[in-house]
């Protein structure tokens, strides 16, 4: 049984997605080929000759990238069975078949492909699928099988001041999250559940990658403190065993908080900065949302991070149906005034809000008015702000991003487009300018969505 595995975008990390399921296939005694096609060109050899291609979509941008690839490899091979696998198949299922994909597996996929592969060896032609749409079993996972995917060296580095960038390496030690964000992609499929990868497996494919080069890893749960007991002595392990490597982690607002206590673990441990997505400032968008956190708590959290001595890396959602353009200059002077314009990697002040297929916020009636029936093409229902001004004002900090050299540089150009048709504009403090700038450890492909 030969079986390629193919993956278009992971967020600058060798991909997790192609090396677990490999472990398991090559277990059943499958020839595996993985190709991450965000470093390497398509394998049209491997495609040709391949009895199953399975994409991995583990989200919007990564989905976009597979469909014009399911044709491509259906012209090439149209005896292979095709399978799209990851966050965004299950909800995207239908317009997903109608492309050619003959499998789709949602949740802990593993299994799946490795149940596909064999009824595959035992009847190639056969065809209905009979596995779970998605799937929350609780897996034993095995340690990931990197063979066959480019070097670390080739994927996003951490650099962090005059320190030599760092070689990131990648895990994961959970799935799914306990909450029920309104526009987040993984409640749709996970439904408030989350599933660990057991510490073992985690800590040897930590090792593993360690002796490939890695400096730095990140632990790309949704939330990391999901199960604080599982993380936490996660970390203590990776430090005694690894002192001199650092990482990072994602964990919400809400769990920051709660679990204070818990901080100063983290610096201990290597810790060199955590993501949360804190989406808004707007207490009415956050309620919208879902979040479980206000602005306050925001606030308290930076607070909470510099008295620990730790790094935040606060990412948003700026452009809502109900973004201001007041709201969005309350954004900036909010980010300046706690000295954080530098931590926020500027794409962030851009994103826009997707709704996609079975996302919770199409549980609330002002967002059925809003938005229009959904586009499968797009992957999302689309929507248009009722004040132009305010899309308008996206396309341009959008472009002027695209355009900008420092974070300095485009934090002051959205802060001009921001205040261009103000009544009463403010111009940017030159305290701004005037601080040093901070030693901000970053990953060099910064996008978080």
């Amino acid at each position: 049984m030969r079986v390629l595995l193919i993956s278009t975008y992971e967020l600058g990390r060798q991909p997790f997605g192609l090396a677990s399921p490999a472990a398991w296939l090559r277990r059943e005694g499958a020839d595996v080929t993985c190709a991450d096609l965000s470093v390497d060109p398509f394998p049209g050899e491997a495609a040709a000759g391949a009895d199953l291609v399975a994409f991995y979509v583990p989200m919007h941008t990564a989905t976009r990238l597979t469909v014009p690839l399911i044709h491509r490899v259906k012209a090439l091979n149209p005896a292979a069975t095709l399978c799209c696998y990851g966050l965004y198949a299950p909800v995207n299922a239908p317009y997903l078949r109608r492309l050619g994909a003959d499998a789709i597996l949602g949740g802990e996929f593993e299994e799946g492909l490795v149940s596909l592969c064999r009824r595959l060896r035992e009847a190639p032609s056969a065809a209905s699928q009979v596995e779970p749409l998605i799937s929350l079993g609780r897996q034993q996972f095995l340690v990931p099988d990197r063979r066959g995917l480019p070097p670390l060296s080739r994927y996003a580095q951490l650099c962090a001041g005059d320190q030599p960038p760092r070689t990131v390496g990648y895990v994961e030690a959970s799935r799914g999250c306990k909450h029920l964000c309104r526009h987040c992609p993984v409640v749709p499929v996970y439904a408030g559940k989350f599933r660990i990868v057991q510490p073992d497996v985690v800590l040897q494919d930590i090792r593993q990658q360690v002796e490939a080069g890695a400096t730095h890893i990140t632990f790309g749960d949704p939330d990391f403190f999901n199960g604080i007991g599982h993380a936490l002595p996660l970390v203590r392990a990776l430090h005694r065993e690894h002192p001199q490597i650092s990482y990072d982690v994602t964990i919400k607002v809400e769990h920051l908080l709660r679990h204070a206590e818990a901080l100063p673990v983290l610096r201990e441990t290597g810790c060199a900065m955590v993501t949360t997505a804190v989406e808004s400032i707007d207490d009415r968008i956050l309620a919208i949302l879902d979040k479980g956190h206000t602005q306050e708590d925001f606030i308290e959290v930076v607070r909470l991070f510099r008295e620990n001595g730790l790094v935040l890396n606060p990412t948003f959602i700026p452009f809502t149906p109900w973004t201001t353009l007041e709201g969005y200059r309350e954004l900036l002077a909010l980010l300046h005034d706690l000295d954080l314009a530098d931590a926020v990697a500027p794409v962030q002040l851009t994103i826009r809000l997707l709704v996609p297929a079975g996302s919770r916020l199409l549980e609330l009636p002002e967002v059925q008015a809003l938005v229009g029936p959904f586009e499968a093409e797009r992957l999302s229902h689309p929507w248009t702000h009722p004040d132009p001004r305010v899309d308008r004002l996206h396309r341009e900090v959008t472009a002027l991003v695209c355009e900008a050299g420092s974070r300095r540089e485009a934090f002051a150009g959205l802060w001009g487009c921001a205040h261009r048709d103000s009544q009463r504009p403010e111009p940017l403090p030159d305290t701004y300018f005037l601080r040093p700038l901070a030693t901000i450890p970053y990953l060099t492909e910064p996008w978080y969505c």
